[in-house]
Parts: C-alpha cells; sequence; structure tokens
C-alpha cells in the first residue's frame, strides 16, 4: 500500500462566518497543495472539509499519516468518538445529534477505503506545512 503524508487545516473569520481550509499532500518527493472556501461556515467544518478533501485526491487505497491541529478531528478517531457515534446511530454520549454529520459519515467512508493514522500537531507553532496549511486556508476565505 502506498504511503501518503497530508497536512490539513480549517479557518474561520467570525464563527460561524467565512471561511477556507487547507491542505497539502506528500507522495514520493512530491507536493500537492489544494485548498477553498465558503462564504458562511464553521472553524470545525472546515477543518472536516480539509480532511475529506484530501482525502478524495487519493486515487488508489493508500496508507495515510495525516496532521491536523484540530483536537476535534484528531480525537474522533483516537478517542473513537466515530465509533460511538456509527454504534448510536449518529448520536452523541449525551443522546443529540452529531453536528457536522454529513461531514463525519463522509469522512468516516473515507476511512474505509484508506488506512488513515491521524497525528495531532500543535497549531501556529513551528511546523511549517501546518503553517503552510493555515496559509492557505486563510487565503482561501470568501
Amino acid at each position: 500500500m502506498e504511503k501518503v503524508t497530508i497536512y490539513t487545516d480549517g479557518a474561520c473569520s467570525g464563527n460561524p462566518g467565512p471561511g477556507g481550509w487547507g491542505a497539502i499532500l506528500m507522495y514520493q518527493g512530491n507536493k500537492k497543495e489544494i485548498s477553498g472556501g465558503k462564504k458562511n461556515t464553521t472553524n470545525n467544518e472546515m477543518e472536516l472539509t480539509a480532511v475529506i478533501e484530501a482525502l478524495k485526491m487519493l486515487k488508489f487505497p493508500c496508507q495515510v499519516d495525516l496532521y491536523s491541529d484540530s483536537a476535534y478531528v484528531v480525537n474522533a478517531f483516537l478517542q473513537n468518538w466515530i465509533g460511538n457515534w456509527v454504534k448510536n446511530n449518529w448520536k452523541t454520549s449525551s443522546k443529540e445529534p452529531v453536528k457536522n454529520q454529513e461531514l463525519w459519515k463522509e469522512l468516516y467512508e473515507l476511512t474505509k477505503t484508506h488506512q488513515v493514522k491521524f497525528i495531532k500537531v500543535k497549531g501556529h507553532s513551528d511546523n511549517e506545512f501546518n503553517n503552510r496549511c493555515d496559509e492557505l486556508a486563510r487565503n482561501a476565505i470568501e
């Protein structure tokens, strides 16, 4: 299975407000940057969208190291919130519908195709790829 490294970030001006997302995909020494935005969104929606759009770029099942500064995204997998949501028909432990459910469902399906290892990075620190994703996301804010 091919190994790919992905960095993602989302940004929002106001929450909710105009937002943007950015991602960098690295594969065999090649680097591809992608980004996009939405007029009315939330920070979490943009974080999720960045991950989804990056994974959708992959043309065949890959082993992915995915770096994100979003605890929301990373912990959903590392702490298996998503497994519980699926088991509880997309309800939280407090029986509320999971927020951003459509995005979570799409991401969950993508993690069935790819072996994704989610890795939390510190935001706005000295990680050049995370900082570049932040820049892509901020530049994409509509």
